[in-house]
């Protein structure tokens, strides 16, 4: 049996299989476990939520399966570049998408911490899992249309405690779905995407600011293709920029194996 995080698959479905034969995964005894951006920019994006749903995998959410959700719930509208007319024109749509909101943003396991963006270096990860099951209730609630578009459309970057609802709940999201980088006092940037070396001033990758709480335990994360395939001190950026015709890439977290296939088709 065997445990392996798979990067941003955003509707790459080709590129999924390619590399689930590599690894010789046996949906009978491996387990997978997917940083979040199931779909959109690629080609596929109801085929790969289908397979998922029924390969009955650890997910968490990240910010592009949101704005399906934001979509299909009128929230807002399609984007030029979204490829996700056919999730929405489905006729299993409201099975997949009613499956998708029930995941989590969070999961922790034996001293791994799977999220999609990242924490904020101020949370320990009892705060981060306490957190995250806030917004998680919601979207699983009947509450759902009526708090959702706080959830989306947020954008808070500063985390106190005292941060009323719905703010809170936007910003809690800000943090696992969309953040990058933060300054040393946790300050969210949501516009910064390249690499960590060409950040502005007074800005750094969350998982560099100290003091970070985090270390202890290895937080497993996509969300930022210019980082690639990186380990470093209690962090595992697994984004390898599929969409973008680079790889996909997965890691086996009994021994550290890194596996990629190429996504330039």
């Amino acid at each position: 049996m065997a445990t392996y995080a798979v990067g941003d698959i955003q509707g790459c479905l080709a590129p999924l299989h390619r590399l689930l034969d590599q690894i010789r995964f046996n949906p009978a005894t491996d387990r997978l476990w997917c940083v979040g951006d199931l779909v959109n920019r690629g080609p596929h994006s109801l085929e790969v939520l289908r397979f998922l749903k029924n390969l009955d995998c650890v997910v968490v959410l990240g910010n592009h399966d949101l704005h399906l959700l934001a979509v299909h719930s009128g929230v807002t509208q399609l984007r030029t570049k979204d490829t996700l007319q056919s999730v929405l024109e489905a006729p299993d749509a409201k099975e997949l998408l009613d499956w998708l909101r029930r995941q989590r943003l969070l999961y922790r396991e034996e001293g791994y911490v799977l999220v999609h963006a990242g924490i904020l270096p101020q949370w320990s990860i009892e705060q981060a899992v306490g957190l995250a099951q806030e917004v998680e209730h919601v979207l699983r609630s009947e509450r759902y249309h009526d708090l959702f578009p706080f959830i989306y459309r947020s954008e808070e970057t500063r985390w106190h405690d005292a941060l009323p609802s719905p703010a809170r709940l936007g910003l809690i999201t800000n943090v696992f779905t969309r953040m990058r980088m933060c300054s040393e006092d946790g300050t969210l940037d949501l516009s910064f995407k390249g690499p960590p070396e060409r950040a502005p001033a007074g800005l750094s990758p969350w998982f560099d600011v100290p003091p970070r709480t985090t270390r202890k335990e290895t937080v497993i994360f996509g969300h930022w293709s210019a980082l690639g395939l990186r380990e470093g001190e209690g962090f595992l950026a697994l984004d390898a920029g599929c969409v973008w015709g680079k790889e996909l890439g997965c890691i086996r977290l009994e021994d550290g194996t890194r596996y990629t296939v190429s996504c330039r088709d």
